[in-house]
């Protein structure tokens, strides 16, 4: 297992100064978000000539792999929500959002082959999150059950085009968001192997989920792994409990995200349970914690996660 980072908190620095970084602090994978007008990889560019392979070199020259490619902006218009909510990703009809994105989609595929990247992470989408609840339609969520398929099957099949795998990530406002409705997920299209999931620990700490429980229920399918951690303010969730409204560096929060270690994530039972289901990819970091800087959370998220990185498989028993 490798320790690796999301890029986007490298987003105000240039590619080289970015890779430098990162390179020099240790880490071993980098994952790129590419939606349009992420800063470091343009997915439109990476297609044209020879660029592909010059942005392999530019990384290798650092020491460093690709672990992901993320587009979980335009994967979201997939399914939805259709209305103002995202038209900071694409301005449009609801039918002009639907093809804006699996368009985008299907190309960060084309990328990632041109790359030989073998995951893309995303988000689903969700026509509209609140049908978790039964009111005021009792079957509203298994509803969206046909256009699910119908849509990610067709993108699907693009995937198998050029060899590289969807990782779903389960989060709030999204179809699949915890552990039953990922396992719906994969029933609903048969099995096929193209989709997966991107196993962000925190997401499913605010689904109510223990992630250590979504390891073993769907270990063969978790093909990329996001460190972020979450923590539920015991002082504050008697008053917000864990759905809290608003900027996420309020005070009187019941939930936050966190780096590694900051949290109630227990990443010794991560880690360990990765091993145990075969999982030999990155555990790529993502900052999103607002309490910290920059350079205080990727500083202090790799002092704490590096000698929790289990290097070799067992043996087998030897006492």
């Amino acid at each position: 297992m490798k320790l690796g980072i999301f890029l986007a908190v490298y987003n105000h620095v240039n590619l080289d100064e970015a890779l430098k970084d990162v390179s020099e602090r240790g880490f071993q994978s980098v994952e790129f978000p590419v939606s349009r007008g992420a800063p470091h990889l343009d997915i439109d560019k990476i297609l044209q000539g020879n660029n592909a392979r010059k942005f392999k070199q530019k990384v290798a020259q650092y020491g460093l792999t690709i672990s992901a490619l993320s587009n979980h902006q335009e994967s979201q218009l997939v399914l939805g929500p259709h209305h103002r909510d995202t038209d900071r990703f694409c301005e449009g009809t609801p039918e002009e959002k639907i093809k804006y994105g699996i368009e985008r989609i299907k190309k960060t595929a084309q990328a990632a082959s041109a790359l030989e990247v073998p995951i893309v992470c995303g988000f689903c989408g969700c026509e509209d999150y609140s049908r978790w609840f039964p009111w005021p339609d009792e079957h509203g969520w298994e509803k969206m059950a046909d256009t699910f398929v119908a849509r990610w099957n067709d993108i699907l099949d693009t995937f198998v085009k050029y060899g590289v795998k969807f990782a779903h990530e389960c989060h709030p406002k999204e179809y699949a968001y915890n552990i039953e409705t990922a396992e719906i997920t994969v029933s609903l299209l048969g099995g096929r192997k193209e989709w997966g999931f991107n196993l962000d620990p925190a997401n499913l700490l605010l689904s109510g989920v223990d992630p250590v429980v979504f390891i073993q229920t769907l270990g063969d399918r978790i093909y990329h792994v996001h460190a972020k951690d979450g923590e539920i303010v015991k002082h504050n969730i008697k008053r917000s409990g864990l759905l809290a409204h608003g900027n996420w560096a309020r005070i009187d929060r019941g939930f936050r995200f966190r780096i590694p270690g900051w949290g109630d994530i227990s990443w010794k039972r991560i880690i360990t349970e990765l091993q145990l289901v075969g999982y030999n990819h990155v555990l790529s970091f993502e900052h999103e914690d607002a309490t910290m800087s920059r350079e205080d959370g990727i500083t202090k998220a790799f002092d704490y996660l590096k000698p929790l990185i289990i290097n070799k498989p067992f043996e087998g028993q030897w006492w």
